[in-house]
């Protein structure tokens, strides 16, 4: 039995600087985690929050991440940093073992190697050289915890983005740490997804497990912390219980989404403006903007989809079998006119970015067409549909490659004065012209969505696909996605967005779709 009075996981977080940077990312915090405990960490985008729980966890190492000044105790032992070549060096290992955690980019927290679910559920296992009954009966629990049973033998490059923020934690809570480190955990997660991990959470801290949450957001959790903490500018700015963080001007200030009442949502009251009327979205007033056209911008005819995937051992029986036909989307037909935005919700699985994928071409239909501005696709370039439909894939690090923002935003544009000026009213749109020159690695979470959303916008193109855009973005982020996207379609842009803030959506949409088993739903 642990002793509640000795901390699991202490730090103090002097200064933080990585390499080449003048000034620290990080500078005057404390932690103290005791067993059975909750710790949420706010903070708007930029505010240090990634960093920090990178540092705590192990993945960002004093030395080699950077300078470090503090210390870092993780079970009564204390490593004392003073920013010198001969400072201690953190035992990966070791420090693993204790500590779980789930980046903020899910997909960093797998192995990559394994070809089933299930095999990435007991790749940490499997290091520690658990027996394989123990294994089995091990993978089996957390999959029931997680809600990835019926997935246990799908490739992980196959699931959905909600389903992989769902494994990466089901890999770091498997071999039972003292401390779980998530960031952003509620990110891409349906109702269900959210509703579960907030039980797991739950759970694990009556276990005894220290957790600590890193948030841009007030989620579920909140209210069930210890102690919690908001950072600006790499510092805490104010420390204490969940009701005296929520009185805080300083949250609102940090860009921190608020909690709204039931039923509502942090993205509703940031679309509703005082000069709309009534409260209605603006996309509803949009009058002209939303009149059908004689030719949809964009429209699906009876388009059918299924993966198939290869070879597979069957986790429950160990026999090998290929994985059957799973129809996606069945007979799926969607009309779009300039200046409409739709909204397509749905659970987690769903397929809905499979949708949006047959919207450039990335995808091709087993059955029916895709036609944009009335011309059936099939057969073009992807590079080709990609003048008229611009795609923000859910992961922004799917499309970025250039060496600094401002290439990134104008890779792909004629050259000239007109090019120029397209980049540069992206980057505007989306509060980026300060880091035109940054390399996009560089950049927060955060702000690479809203780097790939200019790369979008620089094209003006005639459909726009959104991928979850407001994962990962701050009230102040929202804010500017919010803009954009209404200025879009204000200009003539047909929208789909995919999102699974369903508030949010009603806020923004002519029409909310719902996508499930195959089929699209609703107005």
């Amino acid at each position: 039995m642990r002793d509640a009075s000795i901390p699991v996981l202490a730090a103090h977080i002097r200064r933080f600087t990585f390499h080449g940077d003048a000034a620290p990312v990080l500078g005057g915090i404390n932690l103290s985690l005791g067993p059975g405990t909750l710790t949420a960490i706010l903070g708007g985008s930029g505010s240090g929050k990634s960093t920090a729980g990178r540092l705590l966890a192990g993945w960002l190492r004093p030395g080699s991440g950077g300078v470090f000044e503090g210390f870092l105790e993780l079970a009564g032992t204390r490593l004392e940093f003073r920013g010198a070549p001969e400072d201690p060096q953190i035992d990966p290992a070791g420090w693993c073992s204790r500590i779980g955690f789930v980046p903020q980019d899910a997909a960093a927290a797998l192995s990559t190697v394994r070809a089933t679910v299930a095999e990435e559920l007991a790749f940490g296992l499997e290091n520690l050289g658990t027996g394989r009954p123990e294994m089995h009966e091990a993978v089996r629990r957390v999959a029931s915890l997680t809600g990835l049973e019926h997935l246990l033998d799908r490739d992980p490059a196959r699931i959905s983005g909600g389903e992989l923020r769902r494994l990466a934690i089901g890999c770091a809570i498997i071999t039972g740490p003292d401390v779980l480190v998530l960031d952003e955990p509620f990110a891409s997660l349906d109702s269900g997804g959210s509703a579960a991990l907030t039980a797991l959470v739950r759970g694990l801290v009556a276990g005894g497990t220290a957790v600590v949450v890193l948030s841009q957001a007030v989620d579920a959790l909140l209210p069930d912390a210890d102690h919690c903490i908001l950072l600006e500018n790499g510092g805490s700015v104010v420390e204490g219980t969940p009701a005296q963080l929520a009185t805080s001007p300083e949250l609102a200030a940090a860009g921190v989404v608020a909690a709204c009442a039931a039923g509502d949502s942090p993205r509703t009251r940031l679309s509703a403006r005082a000069d709309q009327p009534g409260g209605q979205p603006a996309a509803k007033q949009a009058g002209a903007g939303a009149v059908p056209a004689a030719v949809p911008a964009l429209e699906l005819r009876d388009v059918s989809f299924a993966y198939e995937g290869p070879p597979r051992r069957k986790w429950s029986r160990g026999a090998v079998a290929r994985t059957p036909k799973s129809r996606v989307l069945d007979d799926v037909s969607l009309a779009v006119h300039p200046g409409e935005i739709i909204a397509v919700t749905g659970p987690n699985g769903a397929g809905k970015s499979t949708l949006l994928r047959h919207l450039n071409g990335l995808l091709q239909p087993l059955a029916g067409s895709v036609r944009i501005n009335g011309q059936d696709i099939a057969g073009l370039l992807p590079g080709r549909v990609a003048a008229d439909v611009g795609l923000l894939f859910q992961n922004p690090r799917d499309q970025l490659f250039e060496r600094t923002a401002e290439r990134e935003v104008g890779f792909g544009l004629t050259g000239g004065p007109a090019a120029t000026a397209s980049v540069r009213r992206a980057l505007d749109a989306v509060g980026l012209a300060e880091a035109a020159g940054q390399h996009p690695a560089e950049l927060p979470a955060s702000r690479q969505r809203l780097l790939a959303l200019a790369t979008v916008l620089a094209r003006r193109p005639r459909v726009m696909a959104l991928d979850e855009p407001t994962v990962a973005l701050d009230r102040h982020g929202v804010a500017m996605l919010d803009t954009a996207v209404r200025h879009a379609a204000a200009e003539g842009a047909a929208v789909v967005l995919v999102t699974h803030d369903v508030a949010y959506a009603r806020s923004l949409a002519h029409r909310i779709l719902r996508l499930d088993a195959g089929r699209l739903h609703g107005g």
